[in-house]
């Protein structure tokens, strides 16, 4: 794919690679993606005035009889705080759901962040090892129909995952954004009927976050509406300013998603998984963590940082949550469970982690020593990690720019 002849000469390949957190482009044979886009995009109905242009950088517009919708993309476009923007996604589950804003995902990449012609690039394009036969023909459809492109290659995930840590055989588990999965590979195939999904991911983790707040009384103030704030001891209230030219009718969907930003600095610093199972009385025994919010309130973390995130392992953790939903190490093993005998052998010896929510402090140590301790001693276990926190948010997009620069 990366030395194809069109037109008469050798033009490299594009790797997309699109997950619920970002949507990753970048040309095949380097090592990392070109760029990073949230998979979010925002939009504004607005009434046509013809007398007026927009020229906002971050934005396209659409027009009609009566009204035109905004898109807005990009980290910085739909952080700032504008009346009536909403925040959509064309992802469900990991596949595509609304093509309209898919549409409008690629057109930007192409031309703002690629500033490339598609028709002169072949694409390899990741998809969830789930995804429908339907959907994978309209992207198909799409990619030639509308973007010209010479050549095509759809292909799952997980499989890029193990090319990216130099495996065709193993269990990728891949904990994201919207939810963890456990899909075993064979010779670069996926084996369908094996794939187990789990709800518990970086979502999941977020919300355990906002309920411990909650519960603690304490309110979270994102900060975009801070304009200054003063330093106050421990655990005393906040004192702060509000900023004066914040727009009005900003909507709910914007409002969840910079508190949801700022939940993500807060498990990114303070949160940690235990080396085994929760125990109070060790996990006071810890050093603390001191954290600082936004709006200047600070509070020292004890047990707490390590009771949130135990639900990833231990799901009777869980307030209200009566499901079979399974734990980290479970998934692994029921995925190799559910493959055929012949095969299942040669599993345990390559578990991949991948997933952006894996990047929590002890989350590899701890589905180490569960692998190791609650599994038959005849099913040695070895975990694949990436040297690096962008290899593993990354691995997908690595393992295709590899596979489309050998094509």
């Amino acid at each position: 794919m990366s030395g194809g002849v069109y037109g008469g000469e050798e033009l490299c390949a594009l790797v997309f690679d699109v997950g619920h957190n970002s949507f990753r482009a970048g040309f095949a044979g380097e090592d990392c993606p070109k760029t990073d886009v949230p998979s979010l995009i925002g939009y504004i109905e607005e009434a046509i005035d013809s007398k007026t242009e927009q020229t906002d950088i971050n934005a396209n517009n659409v027009g009609s009889q009566q009204s035109q919708r905004r898109y807005i993309f990009d980290t910085p476009g739909i952080k700032s705080p504008r009346s009536n923007m909403e925040l959509l996604t064309f992802l469900k589950d990991g596949m595509i759901d609304n093509w309209d804003l898919m549409e409008k995902m690629l057109d930007h990449i192409y031309a703002k962040h690629l500033n490339l012609e598609s028709a002169h690039h072949p694409v390899l394009f990741s998809e969830a090892p789930w995804n429908s036969r339907s959907k994978r023909e309209k992207l198909c459809e799409l990619m030639f129909e509308k973007y010209n492109i010479p050549a095509f290659f759809l292909i799952k995930n997980a499989v890029l995952s193990a090319f990216a840590n130099g495996r065709a055989t193993g269990v990728v588990l891949d904990s994201g954004q919207n939810q963890t999965s456990a899909v075993p590979v064979h010779d670069g195939f996926v084996i369908q009927q094996a794939i187990v999904q789990s709800p518990l991911a970086g979502d999941f983790i977020t919300n355990q976050c906002r309920q411990y707040f909650e519960e603690k009384n304490i309110k979270l103030v994102p900060y975009y509406m801070i304009a200054s704030k003063e330093q106050v001891k421990e655990s005393e209230p906040a004192r702060w300013k509000e900023r004066s030219n914040i727009p009005d009718n900003l909507t709910s969907s914007w409002k969840n998603y910079m508190v949801k930003e700022m939940l993500q600095d807060f498990k990114a610093a303070a949160l940690q998984v235990g080396d085994s199972a929760f125990n109070k009385e060790i996990a006071e025994s810890m050093p603390s963590i001191h954290y600082e919010f936004p709006n200047g309130y600070n509070m020292d973390l004890t047990s707490d940082r390590f009771l949130i995130p135990e639900a990833l392992f231990d799901t009777s953790q869980i307030k209200g949550f009566n499901s079979t939903v399974m734990g980290m190490s479970q998934i692994v093993t029921a995925s190799i469970g559910l493959c055929d005998v012949e095969i299942r052998t040669s599993l345990p010896g390559s578990v991949i982690v991948t997933g952006g929510n894996t990047l929590i402090n002890g989350f590899t140590e701890r589905l180490n020593r569960d692998l190791t301790t609650k599994t038959p001693a005849s099913m040695r276990y070895k975990l694949i990690i990436p040297n690096s926190s962008i290899e593993r948010r990354y691995s997908p997009w690595i393992g295709g720019s590899i596979l489309a620069s050998l094509v």
